[in-house]
């Protein structure tokens, strides 16, 4: 079956939409470090409890633990400048992040966590998970300082290089002072970073809208092959429907079966019947007085004299082999010496430098394609008259006739010192095909002429006037077997189709 671009194209879609999936989310492959803001606000907040419109109440002394007298800098402290900042680091790979990850030129430091606009009062490290208490403790590295003036000043919190397993994380709780009464607080900046990636993330690891592109690309590719693979496209020009008898040669009876079978394959509506009987007996079946216009017969040879009333094409060139028991030794024969043999002048293979064995001559019956090619192309119709007599049933044989190829293949493989003749792409075991003037019989000696024996082969049908309707199932099959891919099938039996001929002339008997 021949897949239109299409379907080709859809699974490739397919595969790059699951590919990039896996990638992304189920075998990412490498490393990565993740960090999100799960809290960032000031500490009195809008709304403060116990309210401020009881007299009674202390509305500071609620937060009264958060106040500190100064800042480190020792300026002066207020709760309404108080903020508190929880912040999750994660390793969002894959892959366990090593202390060898961090590339940063400072031996202790791995990772910057800034807040620009405060400075940082104080930290806490809370809730590790794969991660080692002593990487985030007193003497690891970690600390706390400001950097920059104005516009530029941030508090910054040092991380050392902190090893994380596989969806290891640790969370940093910073106290922070809004030393430039913010009314807006900055993002937080995780930096320090180069051979890892530092990216914001957020409750999920996963990127929905990445998620959704995919499941979209994936299920528009998935309908796209289902409309490729359910799509009927319309049959080939070549095709017809109806039902077609076909007749004739039985040394050609297994190639055409298969040029029939092919074009069935590629039109559904054309369906085939056989009788391969001989070749004139396929002539006989057209040459009857009421019409048989779903019929084809294929032959060897051109229809002759015997019927004036069909009409025939010719669509290719075969070559025939001249046979022998295989136990006889011989070779090879020249023209002169299978006239010889045929015309009956030989009667032992002694006389051809083979053991003392009877020459049993194993013929076609008359009006056979095949007995008509051996005595065209090899005896120049020059033989004696014979007494029909059927090969079967008889202990002592010197010429008899055979009605098939598998009759003729059967009697000589079984008889010894017969010789015969049949299709070259029909010998099988049991059989010797012998070279003639030192040649094979394959095409390119057919085309050239060298081998002499070979048979133009014909489609004949019974259509007045020898026009076969254009869109019949008989017209669009002998077209098929002519002009189209037909011919390939006849090109692996040995055949030459007549379109491949330097010469038309050379395909006309």
């Amino acid at each position: 079956m021949n897949f239109p671009i299409e379907i080709v194209l859809s699974v490739l879609g397919v595969v790059v939409a699951v590919a990039t999936f896996l990638r992304q989310f189920v075998f990412p492959g490498y490393k990565r470090i993740g960090f999100r803001v799960q809290m960032d606000t000031p500490v009195t907040g809008q709304i403060q409890f116990p309210a401020a419109a009881d007299p009674d109440a202390d509305v500071t002394g609620a937060l009264r633990n958060l106040q500190t007298a100064a800042t480190p800098n020792g300026e002066p402290l207020t709760l309404r400048n108080l903020s508190l900042a929880l912040v999750r680091i994660e390793n969002a790979g894959s892959l366990p992040i090593v202390w060898q990850d961090y590339t940063s030129t400072d031996p202790n430091i791995g990772l910057r966590l800034s807040f620009p606009g405060r400075e940082v009062i104080a930290v806490a490290v809370t809730e590790l998970q794969g991660v080692d208490p002593d990487d985030l403790g007193p003497n690891s590295g970690i600390a706390r300082r400001t950097e920059g003036e104005g516009d530029t000043f941030k508090g910054v919190v040092d991380l050392p290089k902190v090893p994380m397993d596989r969806k290891g994380h640790y969370k940093i709780l910073a106290v922070l002072n809004n030393k430039n009464n913010l009314t807006t607080f900055k993002d937080a900046e995780l930096t320090g970073l180069r051979s890892l990636k530092a990216y914001p993330t957020r409750s999920s690891s996963r990127s929905w809208p990445l998620i959704g592109l995919s499941v979209f690309l994936l299920i528009l590719v998935l309908v796209q092959l289902g409309v490729a693979l359910t799509r009927t496209d319309p049959p080939p020009s070549y095709c017809a429907d109806g039902n077609l008898t076909l007749v004739g040669s039985t040394a050609m009876e297994k190639m055409v079966r298969e040029v029939a079978e092919n074009y069935e394959t590629h039109c559904s509506g054309a369906d085939f019947t056989f009788d391969f009987a001989g070749t004139s007996d396929g002539l006989r079946v057209l040459d009857k007085p009421e019409q048989a216009p779903n019929t084809v017969a294929i032959g060897e040879g051109p229809k002759r004299d015997t019927f004036p009333d069909l009409f025939e094409t010719p669509f290719a060139v075969a070559p025939f082999a001249v046979v022998t028991h295989p136990d006889l030794g011989i070779a090879d024969l020249s023209t002169p010496q299978i006239q010889r043999l045929f015309r009956g002048e030989i009667d032992n293979w002694a006389m051809l430098g083979g053991p003392d064995l009877p020459v049993v001559v194993v013929d076609r019956q008359h009006g056979s394609g095949s007995r008509f090619a051996l005595e065209a192309r090899l005896l120049d119709w020059q033989r004696p008259l014979y007494q029909p007599e059927f090969c079967a049933g008889r202990s002592r044989l010197v010429h008899c006739e055979v009605g098939s190829t598998a009759e003729m293949a059967e009697v000589v493989a079984a008889t010894p010192g017969a010789v015969g003749y049949l299709e070259a792409t029909t010998v099988g075991e049991g059989l010797r095909a012998v070279t003639i003037d030192d040649r094979t019989a394959t095409k390119n000696h057919v085309a050239d002429r060298s081998y002499p024996f070979y048979s133009v082969e014909f489609a004949f049908h019974d259509y007045p006037g020898g026009n076969m309707p254009a869109d019949s199932l008989a017209a669009k099959f002998v077209d098929y077997l002519v002009y189209g891919d037909g011919r390939l099938v006849v090109a692996e039996f040995g055949g030459i189709a007549c379109l491949e001929l330097a010469k038309r002339s050379e395909c006309e008997p």
